[in-house]
């Protein structure tokens, strides 16, 4: 098995040296990655952004919430995007290959140690809103 392992090991790095498609598109996923996990540690910022604990119930409960945090963020940038590409500026301006590279996956507009002045009704007064608005 662990010459099977070698054999593909081997051939992937000779694929991935060759294909530059490939290594592109690797070195994407890696980005996407890689700013998925600064916003963690940016959203998730208590004790150093590390869970600190050996408690199984602690450790679960800080996961579970940075998972709401995480789709909350996406939600609401979903909800930006979709106001922006409402405009006819730019839904005339974006091509298909500018349409696919957009993502829900960017969190410099996030004020972790501030406050911001921004208000539900001013940003999406068509989203219906239950109690807790």
């Amino acid at each position: 098995m662990l010459e099977i392992g070698r054999a593909q090991r081997t051939a992937f790095v000779a694929r991935y040296l060759r294909d530059r498609d490939l290594q592109r598109e690797i070195e994407e996923g890696l980005n996407v990655v890689e700013s998925w996990n600064a916003a963690n540690a940016v959203i998730y910022y208590g004790k150093g952004g590390e869970i600190s604990t050996n408690r199984r119930e602690e450790v679960e409960m800080g996961a579970l919430c940075l998972r709401i945090l995480q789709a909350s963020l996406v939600y609401v940038n979903t909800l930006m995007l979709q106001d922006v590409l409402a405009e006819d500026v730019w839904a005339n301006t974006l091509t298909p290959a500018d349409q696919r590279g957009l993502t829900p996956l960017f969190w410099s507009h996030v004020r972790p140690y501030g406050e911001s002045a921004w208000t539900w009704d001013h940003a999406w007064p068509s989203v219906p809103r239950g109690d807790f608005c």
